[in-house]
């Protein structure tokens, strides 16, 4: 195990002595000697179970203070405190396994080996010392992925500050979990947007879920956490899958057009509005509450921290008004009303009938947004509008441009796993107006009405970029974002593709705000729960400062750039930017099977076909995995892939290398017909046990960082137990009529050669030393693009063609 924190502040002794009398494991100056403090350090740690003092000397006696000396018999002696004593107690006390994790008789170098933060007292001369290492303990990690301190939490050791408080308490920078969660307030309101998306004539009214502190009743006013989730009230999966496309369908030719970006400029008109409601009165009392909502456990972390906690569906869904648009202007205003709300510019409602108002009264007016894909989505659609009171996004695989999200270069290319979903598919799958039948009926005709045109401006046939698609890249309203931003996204997320957090990243970068990007090696997943990095801790540490006005520095502290290793488990790198301004420039030239760096002279022509036959056509369809082995097996007799894709690889390498950012590939390609497309992909190579596709389960329910409250399960990246062969990369897309400009379609003359240049899919990847980079070019792609099994041949210039990487530092 590797342990990995990055929110971890540094504190002069003073601070120190002041935040444990302030959670209370001093009471008043330290004792006299140092045995006798750390008796009372650990004596107030395990309070909320061990109530006796023989239950208190039992537990001493399951633990070493020496190879042959329990702490029981340790702390009666007259022996001093050591070290090695203390670092030998930590280490059981953070759970870890002696003889497993560390040598029993030299803890001190576990230490180093498991990366925990050292607290740099060789001898214990006073009782000083043994509360800076205490405070040093309380704020490490321990084996199961939590500051010692939360795992004292989950104990109940900040049960006691109970109904004592009247605001947040803070250690080591970062809120604490001194609030009762289930003393949490749970009701709902509805908020008038300035929105009339079902037409009916009245503002559209949005359910509101909020939970708040019980003490806000009291005077507290409480930062939001606030999630926009279209899932939050019910999805139609049924209907969703009715109503998705079929892609074994034939790419089909396209009028050729002389467009310009600005001929594809989205034009945004102004809706016409109802009044707003006039109320009839005010009040602070909600009408009407709810048990417990579909929740993200980020936030459910932060309601026993002096949080609330928001979640809001938006337009066309459960007990809201409204129809969908997925992706929208009017998504977007839907997803900034609720904010307005609790920034106090927007009025709300106990009811959808009696006009009563109510306003968000409870807030301090400090709001961030959280929440992952469609979720982070709308935050950082909400972050382009510059709306006042959100001050931080932690926007976590997260879509930046629609198009990006449903289409590559031309081409229709659904996100991994979702073959034949688009833009009407997912606004149907969540509008949950339609689980109720009595509501549904009002708006059955008028969404119908909106699918039809969704249908028609998505434009399966195209695929091309149009001022619809302009109209859903929120990247074009970058320059408004005045809250800091925190980006999260994993580098093999085939789903949500990272394009969308690259572009966001490479247009952020000249905004007057904080910023932040944490790169991991996971797909489409939250990383709040993995053991090796600090992930909760570091939110803690940036929300405490955004939402309490806490000065803990974490601007500064936090890594700007932090992206998880693809070689060595458990391993982050905080490095400058991404992609680094230091980059090596590489070049490699196709040559008959090989990536060379030295440009080969002579014509050479190679060619593929894109046709199967009927049978392995359909194995492929139905087995995806399979397709993406044999498209990187040798060409043997048993590959049906042998004639319909061309491999190139390097040597293996002499040095490892650290392709960072975006590969650019040029290819002179020509086909026999007036369509084709090209698919790439860049291919690690090699006989390794790589990191897991998926995250390893290491724990049930150990997280959860309040006294019985919800927990979290333990994951972590973990190397497989076999030995893979290869592993892809990255990979891109493009249709020939595209090769310009993604809203352009040219003319395709049969057989005559053409320049392509695309841009793959961005990316951070470590090449060990003794693999070759593979780079794989075909057509139809089962797993992305559209499947026509046509019979289109394929011819590549290698002379003219090539592909340009950036190598950075490979963090050996």
């Amino acid at each position: 195990m590797k342990n990995n924190q990055f929110g971890r502040m540094q504190l002069p002794l003073a601070t120190e002595l002041w935040e444990l009398k302030n959670i209370h494991f001093l009471e008043a100056d330290v004792l006299d000697t140092p045995k006798a403090q750390l008796i009372a350090f650990l004596q107030r740690a395990w309070g909320p179970l061990v109530t006796s003092p023989a239950a208190f000397d039992q537990k001493l006696s399951q633990l070493l203070a020496t190879p042959d000396t329990t702490m029981a018999d340790f702390l009666a002696s007259a022996a001093p405190l050591t070290a090695d004593i203390f670092a030998r107690l930590a280490l059981q006390l953070l759970q870890f396994e002696p003889e497993t994790d560390y040598d029993i008789a030299d803890p001190l170098s576990a230490y180093s080996t498991l990366q925990l933060p050292t607290f740099d007292v060789e001898t214990f001369q006073t009782a000083n010392d043994v509360a800076h290492a205490w405070y040093q303990l309380l704020s490490t990690h321990t084996k199961n992925g939590e500051t010692y301190l939360d795992y004292l939490t989950q104990t109940g050791y900040f049960v006691p500050f109970y109904g004592q408080i009247t605001g947040p308490v803070f250690f080591n920078g970062k809120a604490q979990a001194v609030f009762n969660p289930h003393e949490t307030i749970h009701e709902i309101v509805y908020v008038e947007a300035p929105l009339d998306t079902d037409h009916d004539g009245k503002r559209d009214l949005l359910k509101v879920e909020v939970s708040r502190p019980k003490l806000t009743n009291s005077g507290y006013k409480a930062p939001v956490l606030y999630t926009a989730s279209p899932y939050n009230q019910g999805t139609n999966d049924t209907f969703g899958e009715k109503i998705t496309h079929s892609v074994d369908v034939p790419l089909t030719e396209k009028a050729p057009n002389q467009l310009t970006a600005a001929d594809v400029q989205f034009q945004s008109l102004p809706p016409e509005l109802p009044p707003e409601r006039i109320p009839i009165g005010e009040t602070v009392l909600a009408t009407e509450h709810f048990a417990k909502e579909q929740s993200y456990t980020l936030n459910n972390y932060f309601l026993s921290r002096g949080f609330a906690v928001v979640y809001a569906a938006g337009i066309g869904t459960r007990d809201s008004d409204g129809l969908r648009d997925t992706g929208g202007p009017a998504e977007t205003l839907s997803t900034v009303a609720i904010i307005e709300w609790l920034d106090g510019q927007r009025q709300a409602f106990t009811n959808k009938t009696d006009r009563i108002a109510i306003p968000a009264w409870w807030t301090n007016q400090h709001i961030a947004m959280t929440g992952r894909s469609y979720l982070g989505t709308l935050a950082t659609a909400a972050a382009t509008t510059g709306v006042d009171g959100l001050k931080t996004v932690i926007s976590e695989a997260a879509i930046s441009s629609w198009y990006d999200y449903y289409r590559d270069n031309g081409l229709v290319a659904a996100p991994d796993t979702f073959q034949g979903e688009d833009m009407d598919v997912l606004a149907g799958d969540v509008f949950s107006r339609m689980q109720d039948a009595g509501d549904y009926l009002g708006v059955k005709k008028d969404f119908e009405q909106v699918l039809s045109q969704l249908q028609k401006d998505q434009d399966r046939h195209s695929g091309s970029y149009t001022a619809y698609w302009d109209g859903r890249n929120y990247l074009n309203q970058v320059a408004n974002i005045k809250a800091d931003m925190i980006l999260v996204h994993g580098l093999n997320d085939w789903n949500v593709k990272p394009r969308n957090v690259y572009n966001l990243w490479q247009s952020l970068r000249e905004l007057p705000i904080h910023k932040k990007i944490i790169l991991h090696q996971g797909q489409h997943i939250y990383i709040n729960n993995f053991r090796s990095l600090d992930f909760t801790d570091m939110m803690n540490l940036w929300l405490s400062y955004k939402l309490f006005d806490l000065n803990n520095g974490a601007d500064t502290l936090l890594p700007d750039v932090l992206i998880q290793d693809n070689v060595t488990a458990e391993t982050w790198h905080p490095v400058a930017d991404w992609p680094a301004a230091t980059d090596q420039y590489q070049t490699l030239y196709l040559d008959q099977g090989h990536l060379t760096e030295t440009k080969h002279q002579t014509p050479q022509i190679q060619t593929f076909n894109d046709q199967l036959s009927e049978a392995t056509f359909k194995r492929y369809c139905d087995d995806l995995a399979g397709w993406h082995a044999d498209l990187f097996k040798p060409n043997t007799d048993e590959n049906a892939l042998r004639d319909n894709r061309l491999i190139f690889k390097t040597e293996p390498l002499v040095h490892p290398w650290a392709i960072d950012g975006t590969p650019e590939i040029t290819v002179d390609v020509a086909v026999d017909a007036s369509v084709g497309m090209l698919s790439f992909q860049l291919v690690d190579y090699g006989d390794a046990k790589r990191l897991g596709a998926k995250p390893t389960l290491l724990a049930k329910n150990v997280l959860s960082g309040a006294y019985d409250w919800r927990t979290d399960d333990l994951y972590e990246f973990m190397p497989e137990t076999q030995v893979t062969p290869w592993k892809m990369i990255t990979k891109g897309h493009v249709n020939l009529q595209n090769r310009t400009h993604a809203y352009q379609d040219e003319a395709v003359v049969p057989n005559t050669f053409n320049q392509v240049h695309v841009t793959l899919q961005p990316t951070f990847y470590r090449l060990p030393a003794g693999h070759r980079l593979g780079l794989v070019i075909y057509a139809t792609d089962f797993e992305t693009t559209i499947r026509g099994n046509q019979n289109l041949t394929y011819q590549i210039n290698l002379t003219e063609s090539q592909l340009n990487l950036r190598l950075a530092d490979n963090h050996e």
